[in-house]
């Protein structure tokens, strides 16, 4: 690559920007950072902070960590601020999210309650379910964004804050395609001063960190950083962007499994997948509007990594169904299922079963915290725009003109992987191993 990356230090404080900061992921996220911080958890799944990496050829052994690779910042030096349609601090959050046991959360309890979220830019038309009142009083969508740039800037210079990055964890709003507004800055700022109905609480929220240059991640499906306009701002003021819909659950395993059976070249003639999980997201999803969001995200998975075009007789013409179901008994603690009806040699066709038991917010908080410490790495070392090395973690990612997504998982992970050790200034790897046969 003949592009040099000069990583800087990560001197001072990280501040993290959370809209739904009351939320399950939000708080469960928030929790596992304090009880790192106070010495009664360990950060499972997250590869910032767990992961390793090969540098160099497999002889020579070397495997260092990621966070002793590169100068990732550390988590004692994170501060949480945020807001929230709800206004429970985030003690009283957690307690009510139900993911994390009492006894664990009250260890925490003094630090928790201390977070209390700001008052939210919130319009019932894009998440109707919600029925919290913790809600800014201005109407006017160019104001919004000021308070939301005043709030910034006033908990930097509070708290010496030195870096930022806003990582989206409210809810899934509702389906819209790009319109006019989004097209440049200047019509989308022209859009939020004459309060146009297609500019959402999210692309506020995402226009006012840009403009307070912090680096922004969209956890959810919905059309937020990913408009020409907030694209082109957060290249115009050198922040990193990235996106979309943490991938946890159901759609983790699709990208893990769809993945083999293409590599062995097995037909498919179906995929059914259905949900039931209870805690807000659930709630949200449990409008159709909203669902339209989210199954668009989940769907778009199959069709790029079986890539039909190229493999007709195998892919062009299975079925794909994606459910989702609001179940208030099952809170947090999301079920998935999933039959996937696949064919093998002479056509003879076979079944696989899938009933993944997971905990949402679980699978959902490390990728908050390495989404957290890799787009501060990524601002750190001059990087701008989309981010795609981020695929990794979400559904729907986010990429470049003229490109497609790569939804593999397999893939994303070398991606990120060789990424790093480009911002490492070491050698990318790429697996074939014909040097150790034949140097």
């Amino acid at each position: 690559m003949k592009k040099k990356f000069k990583v800087s230090k990560p001197k001072g404080k990280l501040g993290v920007l959370i809209p739904g900061i009351s939320g399950a992921v939000s708080t469960t996220f928030i929790a596992g950072i304090l009880a790192k911080k106070k010495g009664v958890g360990e950060l499972f799944g997250s590869l910032s902070q767990m992961g390793s990496i090969r540098i160099g050829k497999r002889t020579e052994n070397k495997t260092p960590l990621i966070k002793d690779l590169l100068p990732l910042a550390e988590i004692e030096d994170i501060e949480f601020f945020g807001w929230d349609v709800y206004n429970d601090n985030c003690y009283n959050a957690c307690l009510k999210s139900g993911v994390l046991t009492k006894d664990q959360i009250e260890l925490i309890k003094d630090e928790l309650e201390e977070i209390q979220p700001q008052k939210a830019v919130f319009d019932k038309k894009f998440a109707a379910n919600l029925k919290g009142k913790n809600i800014k009083r201005e109407k006017n969508l160019f104001k919004l964004a000021n308070e939301l740039i005043d709030e910034i800037n006033l908990f930097k210079e509070k708290n010496n804050i030195k870096r930022l990055v806003m990582v989206w964890c409210g809810s899934t709003e509702i389906f819209l395609k790009i319109k006019k507004v989004h097209k440049t800055i200047s019509s989308f700022e022209k859009g939020l001063k004459n309060n146009d109905p297609d500019i959402s609480p999210s692309m506020i929220y995402a226009y006012a960190a840009l403009k307070c240059g912090s680096a922004y991640a969209n956890g959810a499906p919905n059309l937020s950083v990913d408009i020409p306009a907030l694209i082109n701002l957060s290249i115009k003021n050198k922040v990193p962007i990235c996106g979309k819909d943490f991938k946890t659950g159901q759609t983790l395993m699709k990208t893990i499994l769809a993945p083999g059976i293409k590599s062995r070249l097995l037909g498919l003639n179906g995929w059914f997948s259905t949900n039931i999980l209870g805690n807000r997201d659930g709630e949200v999803l449990d409008n159709p509007k909203n669902f339209k969001t989210k199954e668009e995200s989940k769907l778009s998975v199959l069709d790029h990594i079986f890539q039909p075009d190229l493999y007709p007789d195998l892919y062009g013409d299975f079925y794909h169904k994606v459910r989702i179901n609001y179940y208030p008994p099952r809170g947090d603690e999301k079920e998935a299922w999933d039959n996937i009806d696949i064919f093998g040699w002479l056509g003879y066709p076979m079944q696989i079963k899938v009933n993944f038991l997971c905990r949402d917010s679980i699978l959902a908080a490390p990728i908050v915290l390495d989404l957290v410490i890799f787009m501060d790495l990524a601002q750190r070392s001059g990087m701008v725009g989309i981010q795609e090395w981020m695929s990794f973690y979400f559904k729907s990612p986010m990429y470049g003109d003229n490109l497609y997504p790569e939804h593999d998982l397999f893939i994303q992970s070398m991606k990120l992987k060789n990424t790093l050790r480009i911002l490492a200034g070491e050698k990318t790897i790429d697996h074939s191993g014909l040097d150790y046969y034949y140097d």
